[in-house]
């Protein structure tokens, strides 16, 4: 099963995919730790995005459509996987699907979190860094009691630029511009599904484990009629 969770920043992507990953035993493909793992190990693709951010330059989409099809390659072809952060226009969309095809996959489901605006710059903006252990925390959903590891007592907490309001509405535009129509191209293949994002957490595991499960058994029905027919 190939999977890609699509949604604007701070819709709960990241989570979901973590807990998806333990519970179903799915690969998570996170386009973002892609990218730091490259420039971190200085692979020869690392060294090129490396060679356009030194040069205040965006990183052309190239390249981070080698880095995907690059871990793809390195996996099993029957482990599932869940996409997350990928892909994020039209173009990387239609690069996907050829990559996929190339390497014997089929693009299963596009999982759609479903988020109003105002909820995602909440959340954001209100989540706040230690310095010194890189703990998170958010003003209304885990505020700073005392530190896990006992190493401050709050004067280290910072505010990421890409967290301060503003700047949360700016991502929301560039995902308006770019991102969002990509929701409409797979509506088109009858492959999306909307989740209720705004939901609380454990309620859009269980939605989303609901739709997956539902899509496990369709899938094995159509291969069970295949083999019949073959």
């Amino acid at each position: 099963m190939n999977v890609i969770l699509l949604g604007p920043p701070g819709s709960g992507k990241g989570t979901q995919a973590e807990r998806l990953e333990s519970r179903l035993d799915f690969i998570h493909i996170a386009s973002g730790d892609l990218f730091r793992d490259n420039l971190k190990n200085k692979t020869r693709l690392g060294k090129v995005a490396q060679s356009y951010m030194d040069r205040g330059q965006l990183v052309p989409d190239d390249i981070t459509i080698r880095m995907v099809r690059n871990r793809l390659e390195q996996l099993d072809s029957h482990r599932s996987v869940l996409l997350d952060g990928f892909p994020r226009t039209i173009a990387q969309g239609q690069a996907l699907e050829q990559i996929l095809l190339e390497l014997g996959r089929e693009l299963s489901a596009v999982i759609y979190f479903q988020v109003p605006e105002e909820v995602i710059v909440k959340r954001l903006s209100g989540r706040f860094i230690c310095r010194e252990c890189q703990t998170p925390f958010h003003t209304e959903f885990s505020p700073f009691t005392e530190c896990p590891h006992g190493k401050c007592n709050g004067e280290f907490l910072y505010q990421r630029e890409d967290d301060k309001p503003d700047t949360v509405r700016e991502r929301l535009r560039v995902y308006i511009r770019e991102t969002r129509p990509l929701i409409e191209f797979y509506r088109r293949t009858g492959l999306l599904i909307e989740i209720d994002g705004n939901m609380p957490m454990d309620e859009v595991t269980a939605s989303i484990m609901s739709k997956i499960a539902i899509l496990d058994e369709r899938m094995s029905d159509e291969q069970a009629l295949r083999a019949r027919e073959g």
